[in-house]
């Protein structure tokens, strides 16, 4: 078995002390003809730097915890795909940690223990499920916490979301300009500022436009509970409603075609919001908000790696805009075609 190399090895073949090579694999200050000399030491023996131990040195340790509720809507695993790339260019590793939306208390502690376990340096709450009070328990533990794509009451906590009550205007403003009058909306869960968000949007339009909505049911961001409201909707004769996520409205175009024998968008207008990949599939061709999910993962680092550098960062609520995607699953107004 071949010795392994160390740091001391490394030192002497470039000619510094030890501590110039941990200087220069932790990020400190060095000459750059030290560091040149170090690197090319480093690769001539195939030197790699414990991560470990270099974490005992710095008090860092490199890693990013992820907490997420619910892998099967797609958002969430384009977004967690997107936040592994952009952590790993800022040198950064992700440790993804799941909780149950009907999470206890117990549930939050032991993933928070889990997370000081590992010595995280930062943690990102990206599902709109989790309660606010495990957002107050990452804070009182003492590690710096962004919510991602879910807001919080008290503003104490650094958050990124889409325009979600935009997003909701703007739903409205389209199927009222596409001649609907008998419109519907199935929410998200309603005790999610995103849920509860995009609602609030939907709604305030329509009544400023003069149109009330025919029926409101509850989705909860789920299949099955999708289904079942757009079925208690159909009864009302709608010709158009408005989904509080594609994961819901891929369930709902599904039931309304393949169950309820009803034509989309002759019958009934969908409308989702997200913009998921599969929103571009032919079998659903969908019409939906998009959430500019890229700009949000960097926005929701850059607030992170501000507070690990600065624990007086402020922390603020970010909102970015996202457009109305109009594909061939709602009727489209004349002048937009």
């Amino acid at each position: 078995m071949s010795k392994r190399v160390t740091s001391f090895d490394v030192a002497a073949l470039a000619g510094v002390s030890q501590s110039a090579v941990s200087r220069v694999f932790s990020g400190a200050s060095a000459s750059k003809d030290t560091i040149a000399k170090v690197k090319q030491a480093a690769a001539q023996l195939g030197y790699r730097p414990n991560v470990l131990a270099r974490s005992l040195i710095t008090g860092r340790s490199k890693i990013i915890g992820l907490v997420i509720a619910y892998l099967g809507n797609p958002f969430y695993p384009d977004a967690l795909e997107r936040f592994s790339r952009v952590l790993q260019d800022e040198g950064y590793h992700t440790l993804v940690f799941t909780l149950k939306q009907s999470a206890t208390e117990a549930d939050a502690d032991r993933v928070i223990q889990q997370m000081l376990d590992h010595q995280v340096d930062g943690i990102v709450l990206a599902s709109v499920g989790l309660g606010d009070a495990l957002a107050r328990r990452c804070e009182d533990a003492g590690i710096p916490v962004v919510l991602f794509n879910r807001g919080q009451v008290d503003r104490r906590l650094a958050q990124v979301t889409s325009a979600n009550r935009a997003g909701g205007r703007k739903v409205a403003e389209f199927l009222v300009a596409g001649g609907h009058d008998r419109i519907a909306h199935i929410s998200g869960w309603q005790g999610s500022s995103t849920g509860r968000d995009r609602t609030e949007g939907f709604l305030g339009a329509l009544q400023a436009l003069g149109h009330p909505v025919i029926g409101v049911q509850e989705g909860r961001y789920d299949h099955a509970a999708a289904r079942t409201a757009i079925d208690a909707l159909v009864r009302s004769g709608i010709d158009a409603v408005f989904v509080g996520n594609d994961h819901m409205a891929f369930a709902v175009m599904d039931h309304l075609r393949f169950s309820l024998g009803l034509r989309v968008p002759e019958d009934v207008s969908v409308v989702g919001y997200d913009d998921v990949p599969m929103a571009r599939f032919a079998g659903y061709n969908l019409t939906t908000v998009r959430q500019p999910v890229g700009r949000m993962v960097k926005a929701t680092v850059t607030a992170l790696l501000n507070q690990i550098e600065s624990k007086s960062a402020k922390a603020e609520a970010t909102e970015i805009d996202g457009p109305l995607i109009l594909r061939g699953s709602a009727r489209i107004p004349e002048g937009l075609q």
